[in-house]
């Protein structure tokens, strides 16, 4: 069974940088579309940024030129790095990874890392 941690969340300055971390384990993560949803609060999740098994990325318009997406097949790990980050961008984010069985998808998400940009 796939299993998902993030890391790298902290607290930064208004156009600062954070990298996040995705880091599967049970199995490869090269099987699944890969994508990073955020929610703040009082609002619903969003999809920030998602890559997908051919590898193309594609990114909420929010984020498109600021933030990007890659993956490591050695390490098992698909990372988001966040550059010129704003207030707006505070939320939990979470990985999620998403296979299909025929037409069933399977959605695997990790426990989520705070996000948190001071003005």
């Amino acid at each position: 069974q796939l299993q998902l941690v993030e890391s790298g969340g902290g607290l930064v300055q208004s156009g600062g940088s954070l990298r996040l971390s995705c880091a599967a384990s049970g199995s490869n993560l090269d099987r699944y579309a890969v994508a990073w949803f955020r929610q703040a609060p009082g609002k619903e999740r969003e999809l920030v940024a998602i890559i997908t098994r051919g590898g193309n990325t594609n990114y909420a318009d929010s984020v498109k030129g600021r933030f990007t997406l890659s993956g490591d097949n050695v390490d098992n790990a698909v990372y988001l790095q966040m550059n010129s980050l704003k207030p707006e961008d505070t939320a939990v984010y979470y990985c999620n990874a998403r296979a299909y069985i025929g037409t069933t998808p399977y959605d695997y998400w990790g426990q989520g890392t705070q996000v948190t940009v001071s003005s």
